[in-house]
């Protein structure tokens, strides 16, 4: 395992809180079995293998037992060395979660990297990229691999043509400039700080708008850069992605350092 000449004190904050009710399991997805083991614990793993974290904070469904006692044996594992493990509750939105996280944040703290649990397949050298990007100056950054699809801008059609179908193409976006974003997404603790103290002054249809961190930073007009992420690093949403993913773990790359 590579790592980078100096390394940042670095917290992963683990945005575990969501109700998983696309996966169809009646529990949260973090809880959602994932070749025999839970969703959660495959990202811990995945963590704890890349050697990048100080601290490992995890923002659960608020009252969840289950997932807590799972922390809680984890956190045994980890009892003759690893990474600090807390766990929080986790807000109603997304940016809530991780601002419950930023606040359980040891002292001394100088990045910090937020993953989805549900991207439980992350390679190591995707946190690696993230961290070196960090060591070497960027304020924030994010992994993200090229958009292969055509995509297309569309807008609700009116009158007669709803007859037609329910949108219209408005117009197609450049392919080549465009990318898919993964997690984990790189911050210093600094940038963090200051894009989620601006976001609380967010009205609720522009709070709503928010779909990642990288966006609270964008919007401080702070540079975001970008690294190589990995098309291991699928979110598990939906039933069709738990079965890419058990066959990611069941198949030839079932290793997870096996691709770059």
């Amino acid at each position: 395992m590579s790592e980078s000449p100096t390394r940042l004190v670095t917290a992963v904050i683990v945005v575990a809180a969501g109700s998983g009710e696309r996966l169809g399991y009646g529990m949260p997805k973090a809880a959602v079995p994932l070749g025999g083991e839970p969703i959660l614990m495959h990202a811990l793993r995945g963590i704890v293998a890349s050697g990048v974290a100080t601290q490992v904070c995890v923002a659960l469904p608020a009252g969840n037992q289950d997932l807590r006692r799972l922390c809680d044996d984890f956190r045994e594992e980890l009892a003759d060395g690893g990474p600090l493990l807390t766990v929080v509750d986790g807000g109603s939105t997304r940016a809530g979660s991780v601002r419950a996280g930023i606040a359980a944040l040891m002292e001394g703290i100088e990045a910090v990297l937020v993953h989805d649990a549900a991207r439980a397949l992350t390679p190591e050298s995707v946190f690696h990229r993230v961290s070196d990007s960090l060591v070497a100056g960027a304020a924030a950054v994010i992994p993200v691999l090229p958009v292969v699809d055509t995509v297309k801008t569309v807008a609700a059609t009116a009158g007669d043509d709803t007859a037609l179908a329910p949108e219209v193409v408005t117009g197609t976006a450049r392919r080549e400039e465009l990318r898919a974003v993964q997690t984990p997404q790189g911050f210093t603790i600094g940038t963090l700080l200051k894009a989620h103290e601006a976001a609380q002054g967010l009205d609720d249809q522009q709070a709503a708008a928010v779909t990642d961190d990288a966006m609270l930073v964008e919007m401080l007009g702070t540079p975001v850069h970008a690294v190589r992420g990995s098309t291991q690093s699928l979110k598990i949403t939906t039933p069709l992605d738990l079965i890419f993913a058990e066959g990611l773990l069941e198949g030839p790359l079932g290793a997870r350092w096996v691709e770059g």
